[in-house]
């Protein structure tokens, strides 16, 4: 009952933006929306989501992570039962906030619960790699599964599907998850100010690289907030150094495991994030596929990353959890150097890219997340797997933002246009190349960094 209430709630996560993508022609011409409004359809999710993860994670460890989580799904119900009565692009806007706030509330504790379930790491691998599996499938099968929804449905049922997910979350954590103890919560003062100051730093990250992709790195905007998330950072940093209570201890962020896992997950989100969106753009723009025919396309890794499953617990009982974490990290990142280097040669260079990045994101994704949680205290279990998701959220915008201001430097005219010249195809495929091996040393110094951080761990585990 357990592993079915937490299922349910990464379910919701990795559905959620995937099955509704495909309703948002739709949406725009049933709600008159504006380019912008609908962009922000998707957005506001995903920025709110990503802004209040690490408070929600310090406020679970406080008041318990699983009163958080049902507070959270309920407010996940309750949004989503909105959407039947949404007449505006603004309130569906607002709906999709909402929806953010409960997603903040529930998702880390999803990790952390799973982790609390077990005391060995074998069976903690297990459980979140099952997890992981659910979500995964909604991600991949969501924007099928949607537009056969919208052959006999109107688009609010994408997010009213939302209800009977939350509801069997709810029966599932109640049922399977006992009310956390006193003795695993912690009761220091709430500090507020770092809490709006990590907030205000990953919401602004998060905007800039929308900022970028559309106005272009010739405008004022994108530089601004991205400079604004740089101060709000710093600010955050020395907060959380000089107060007494901090919302995010910084020692036990810098504690081996810790500092490792989060580097391999991030750079796995920059490699990620950078190969999905150049992958796109090659097969449409440069090589003039249809959207079916691209979405084929990426069909290699969508079958890996489902029936990938199924090699994360081998795997790391055959090398340990920790050389599990850096060489599946290490292959998400050799997945962006072959696209970079060798992708405009043919789709099986592609293909290749997409397989490796799928392989190693299905096992980081998992031993990452324990790793970290492996490194805090008990009763900071629930924040720890905050900055997993943070990590993640945060690098794939900066991931964004390089690979949009290196195509906007590099290609000359409107990129969406048809019909490119040779010089417009050059470029592109210059651009490609450069942003996707820049992302892949970046990414390479964070899995270098995070294996000799491991390798420091007074309490390495080799076998799992």
């Amino acid at each position: 009952m357990a592993l079915t209430g937490l299922s349910a709630v990464f379910l919701v996560e990795m559905l959620d933006n995937s099955i509704l993508t495909v309703a948002l022609p739709t949406i725009g011409r049933e709600l008159h929306a504006s380019t912008t409004a609908l962009q922000w359809v998707t957005g506001a999710y995903a920025v709110v989501f990503g802004g209040l993860m690490l408070a929600f994670g310090a406020l679970s460890d406080r008041f318990g992570r699983r009163r958080t989580m049902l507070v959270g799904l309920v407010l996940l119900a309750a949004a989503s039962s909105a959407t039947a009565f949404v007449a505006t692009a603004d309130q569906l806007i607002a709906v999709r906030v909402a929806m953010g706030v409960a997603a903040a509330m529930t998702t880390p504790g999803s990790l952390a619960l799973a982790f609390r379930l077990f005391t060995d790491d074998g069976l903690r691998v297990r459980a979140t790699t099952l997890i992981s599996t659910v979500g995964l499938v909604g991600l991949a099968l969501g924007p099928t599964a949607g537009g056969f929804v919208l052959t006999v449905a109107p688009w609010q049922a994408l997010l009213l599907v939302n209800v009977p997910i939350a509801l069997l979350a709810i029966v599932g954590v109640r049922a399977g998850i006992a009310p956390d103890a006193a003795a695993d919560l912690h009761r220091d003062p709430v500090d507020g100010v770092g809490a709006l100051l990590g907030t205000a730093a990953v919401v602004l990250a998060l905007v800039a690289p929308t900022l970028f992709v559309d106005d272009g790195a010739g405008s004022a905007a994108p530089w601004a907030v991205a400079a604004a998330a740089v101060v709000a950072a710093v600010l955050f940093v020395l907060r959380e150094r000089t107060v007494r209570h901090p919302m995010l201890d910084l020692a036990l962020v810098a504690h081996p495991l810790v500092s490792s896992g989060l580097a391999f997950k991030a750079a796995a989100g920059l490699a990620t994030a950078c190969l999905g969106y150049v992958v796109t753009l090659q097969l449409q723009l440069d090589w003039g596929w249809t959207p079916a025919l691209a979405a084929l396309g990426m069909l290699p890794q969508v079958v890996v990353l489902i029936a990938g499953g199924a090699v994360v617990g081998p795997v790391v009982r055959r090398v340990g959890l920790d050389r599990a974490a850096w060489l599946s990290a290490a292959a998400v990142v050799s997945g962006l150097v072959v696209h970079g280097l060798l992708g405009r040669f043919g789709y099986a260079w592609v293909a290749l890219s997409l397989v490796l990045v799928a392989a190693g994101m299905r096992v980081v994704g998992v031993v990452a997340g324990v790793t970290v949680l492996r490194g805090l205290p008990e009763n900071r279990t629930t924040i720890g797997a905050a900055l997993v998701d943070t990590a993640s959220q945060v690098t794939s915008g900066v991931a964004i933002a390089v690979t949009g201001t290196v195509l906007a430097a590099l290609f000359t005219g409107d990129i969406a246009a048809s019909d490119w010249s040779p010089r417009q195809t050059a470029e592109f495929r210059e651009a490609v190349t450069v942003a996707s091996l820049l992302l892949a040393t970046a990414a390479a110094a964070l899995v270098a960094w995070g294996t000799v951080r491991a390798r420091r761990s007074p309490h390495r585990a080799e076998t799992a």
